[in-house]
């Protein structure tokens, strides 16, 4: 299939990029990396009357480390971002992210606004209580990811305005990440996910928490604490850790799986991904 009609516009620079979104309100729709928005469009699932595409606009496809923090723009492919060397969880989670051809043209920022739950860079970014920048005629703002992801597809972005970037802090030092997910093809959106995080001090685990996917209609982070804050990782209650996390998710069964199976896939990936982060932080192995 093809997409609807639609008018095209092709601004050079935030400001007219903002302008036009004033102008047209709802009945505009932004193109970065198309990877999601243009799939939508062939199957008729959306048929926004103008498109403003922003590839022209210079500056926002940096990713940079600035005062404990990645800041990534809103033109950088996860091809980027999957280079990071600041945060390891960035790397991890974008591995997973569909295939090359679409992570080389995908943006991290678009997947962020299309604010899908099975998606893997929506719960990092509230795993590490990170933000986004929305720009629009009136000015910016920065919107936290607790705020940001409102229900499944839905995020905070108004008409008129911008996503031109997103914050991601840097965790503290001693900590340890792994990304752990199950589909059914390589690729494919997985059935369950999950990111675990895990800070030692002195060799004990001080704070633990998990990042969900796929098992709610907007990201779900867990705080791992409870299960495991003051255990050697050696002796650390990583299955009761994975049975905390599940308990904390509500999914929807669908072809793909039932609710309980996808409980079950949470509770054994947390623990497995929280071992694993627990051996990154102790610096004795490599993060999955």
């Amino acid at each position: 299939m093809k997409p609807p009609p639609f008018a095209y516009h092709r601004p050079t620079t935030v400001a007219e990029a903002v302008a036009t979104l004033a102008d047209l309100g709802h009945d505009g729709k932004v193109l970065a990396g198309g990877q999601s928005l243009v799939p939508l469009l062939n199957m008729r699932l959306a048929a926004p009357a103008h498109l403003v595409d922003i590839n022209r606009i210079a500056g926002l496809s940096s990713v940079s480390v600035d005062s404990g923090h990645v800041r990534v723009g809103a033109l950088a492919r996860h091809a980027d971002v999957l280079r990071e060397a600041a945060i390891p969880l960035l790397r991890q989670a974008t591995a997973y992210v569909a295939h090359p051809a679409i992570r080389n043209r995908g943006t991290t920022v678009g997947s962020l606004v299309h604010a899908d739950p099975a998606a893997e860079m929506p719960a990092v970014l509230a795993m590490l209580d990170g933000s986004v920048t929305l720009a629009s005629a009136d000015g910016t703002r920065e919107v936290g990811a607790a705020d940001f992801f409102l229900g499944p597809l839905e995020s905070a972005v108004r008409p008129g305005e911008l996503a031109t970037s997103a914050s991601f802090p840097i965790p503290p030092a001693g900590t340890g990440t792994a990304w752990l997910e199950l589909s059914r093809r390589h690729g494919d959106y997985a059935m369950a996910g999950a990111g675990v995080s895990v800070t030692l001090v002195d060799g004990e685990i001080s704070a633990a928490r998990a990042g969900l996917i796929s098992v709610g209609p907007t990201p779900v982070v867990v705080d791992l604490s409870p299960a495991l804050a003051g255990d050697l990782p050696i002796v650390a209650d990583w299955a009761g850790a994975g049975a905390l996390a599940a308990a904390a998710c509500d999914p929807e069964p669908d072809i793909h799986a039932t609710a309980a199976y996808r409980r079950h896939l949470i509770a054994v990936l947390v623990a497995r991904a929280g071992a694993a982060a627990a051996r990154h932080a102790a610096g004795t192995g490599e993060a999955a």
